[in-house]
């Protein structure tokens, strides 16, 4: 098994080119772009705010560098607060092809689409090149969310997604679980399981934050669509997304854009800092999947019960389908059928190695359903930080 090797020792399992609008007055031309390429992985992204944001810089920043990036072109109105010229430059330090195309100064639509097509049509061929280098377990950031979940996500897709983190990360992985609205109420679970008392600590915190923030909008994370699925409660669908990290100890809580430091299970703090101001912290699930890849993450397993369809740009998404029903009436979109273990044809072990199978046949090349289908969903709002304190990521003793 190889990767695509990146000059800061990182190494992709793709080996895309980013078609970046950093307004949403560039979006059309962005995706016009990208659409002369389909099938021959040229992805867009972007932000569809004018105004500058410390947290978008910092995401696109992540995701124009990830490991599976090769090449980016960034498509500018001209007159939008984003910092283009720092994110440029970011890119380029990191030795990738970068160009920008500014709408205004190249004369309008037709002109950046022109100029855009021919800069990705030379820049291709030279991705062939990229030098490769074996890639283990080791080297993988693997993440998890759950989307349109029902009664069954939380016995089956959700522990199964468990047992396969306890694997990777007892083989050197790094993963990354979020979600801390859906998971109100377990925050004392986690901080029993931090490395260390003050990372617990703020793992509650981070998890009080998301419930403060809910409360502020009005609007939880237990949606109408869990309800007809067979969910009851608020703890019950809090249990059941808990289950998806499996037990081994949290390494650290990880802002938007942080990099886990080594392999081990680690906590995204996925909560605007300061008072609610920008909206619901995860607008929707495409926002989880976006944050995950600025961290690092190599391929996301998202566990459905009611079925998703939705992937992602960067980051393959496998999707681990908990009800057998939904899986029979939707498998071409599912990658896993989580859901033979209410059937009894399988045990939650089986189901977990056979989800650690599947990272392994996508890190070396195999599409998930969501590539193959073409899904590459993006979407990423405002949200402030405060810099993360030293208990996020304490020092780990002979680590």
């Amino acid at each position: 098994m190889k990767g695509y090797l990146r000059s800061d020792g990182r190494k992709g399992i793709r080996n895309v080119v980013l078609v970046v609008y950093l307004v949403e007055c560039a979006h059309f031309v962005a995706r016009e772009i990208a659409l002369g390429f389909r099938g021959r992985d040229v992805q867009v992204i972007g932000f569809t705010g004018c105004y500058p944001s410390d947290y978008a810089q910092t995401v696109f920043q992540r995701l124009c560098t990830h490991p599976n990036v090769g090449a980016v072109l960034l498509v500018s109105l001209g007159c939008e607060g984003f910092d283009r010229y720092r994110l440029r430059d970011f890119i380029a330090l990191s030795g990738r092809s970068v160009e920008t195309v500014v709408i205004q100064k190249a004369g309008g639509t037709a002109r950046a689409l022109a100029a855009g097509k021919a800069w990705i049509e030379a820049t291709l061929p030279s991705l062939a090149s990229t030098p490769t280098a074996p890639i283990t377990s080791s080297d993988l950031v693997v993440g998890t969310v759950c989307g349109g979940s029902d009664g069954t996500s939380g016995l089956t897709a959700n522990p199964a997604i468990g047992k396969a983190f306890d694997r990777l990360v007892g083989d050197g992985a790094a993963c990354l679980f979020g979600e801390n609205a859906e998971m109100i109420g377990c925050e004392t679970f986690m901080a029993s399981r931090a490395a260390t008392p003050q990372l617990g600590a703020e793992i509650v915190r981070a998890v009080g934050k998301a419930a403060r923030s809910d409360h502020a909008f009005g609007h939880g994370s237990f949606a109408p669509g869990n309800a007809e699925g067979g969910l009851t409660t608020q703890e019950e669908k809090s249990l059941g997304a808990y289950t998806k990290s499996g037990s081994a100890p949290i390494a650290g809580l990880l802002q938007p854009g942080m990099l886990p430091p080594r392999g081990g299970l680690y906590l995204i703090d996925d909560t605007s800092d300061g008072v609610p101001r920008h909206g619901f912290a995860q607008l929707n699930d495409s926002t989880k999947l976006a944050e995950l890849a600025a961290s690092g993450a190599h391929l996301i397993l998202f566990s459905t019960g009611r079925g998703s369809v939705i992937g992602a740009a960067v980051a393959p998404v496998l999707k681990i389908c908990a009800n057998p029903d939904t899986f029979r009436r939707m498998e071409g979109d599912m990658d896993i059928d989580a859901g033979r273990i209410l059937e009894g044809a399988a045990s939650l072990d089986d189901v977990g190695d056979e989800i650690v199978d599947a990272v392994l046949a996508t890190a070396a090349g195999q599409r998930t359903k969501s590539e193959a289908l073409g899904h590459q969903e993006f979407v990423l709002t405002y949200k402030t930080y405060e810099p993360a304190g030293p208990a996020c990521l304490p020092v780990v003793v002979g680590g």
